[in-house]
Formats: structure tokens, sequence, C-alpha cells
């Protein structure tokens, strides 16, 4: 996350991070929202795509998405505060299975993502 310039820019802030689980929020701005005034597919996807990142890198290799699907089941807009909670559900050898759930500052849930993950030899720096 040091690196993460991307996730940096959108203002994600990490609240928890350990092995096989992460949490981390994001307060929506006006520039973050769809021709709709809600907050845009695919910045909620990031959110939740970094917070899978998190989850599943948690040793000295590199691990990256292989997949991931998403379902978006409530709109939100600006001012409001988005939390991805990712959990490990099972690593098989190089791969794993991860569910990461997006819920607003009422505790309502936005979203639910399912990342699935590869890890590489390539080495963490």
């Amino acid at each position: 996350m040091r690196r993460d310039a991307a996730s940096a820019m959108l203002g994600m802030v990490v609240e928890l991070d350990e092995p096989g689980r992460s949490v981390v929020s994001m307060t929506v701005r006006e520039d973050m929202l769809n021709g709709f005034a809600i907050t845009h597919g695919g910045l909620v996807f990031a959110l939740a795509d970094t917070a899978f990142a998190i989850a599943c890198n948690e040793d000295e290799r590199v691990t990256v998405a292989a997949g991931a699907d998403i379902t978006f089941l409530k709109s939100t807009t600006a001012g409001q505060r988005l939390t991805a909670t990712a959990a490990r559900r099972v690593v098989s050898g190089r791969t794993g299975l991860y569910d990461v759930t997006v819920t607003d500052e009422t505790g309502d849930v936005v979203a639910e993502m399912r990342g699935r993950s590869i890890t590489t030899n390539r080495a963490a720096e």
C-alpha cells in the first residue's frame, strides 16, 4: 500500500492489515460520482480490490488478482464513508479465494465482491 499511488489518490485508508484479512475505508468525493450523482461503480470496485490485494499479499511473494466479480447492492453519494472488509476463504497452492464486503457508514451493505488470486514467483520489494 505504501507504493499504491492509485489508492492514495482516492483517499483510501488502511484500517486493518493482517494475514488473510484487511479493512480499507474511503470517503466518497464529488469527483467520484457518475452522471446520476451516485458513486461510480468502478470506484466502489477499486476500494474492494484494494482490500482484496492487501488481504492476499501476506508473505514475501507478490500475489495478484486472477479475476473478480462484484455485485452492487446499494448506491451511495458524496460525503459517505465506505468500508471494504476482505477475508480469505481458502488458499490452495498458488491460488486463493477471498470475499470482500463493502458497507456504508450506517453498516448497510453496498457491494459484495469475490476475488480470485494467484501468487507469482516474484518477490515483493
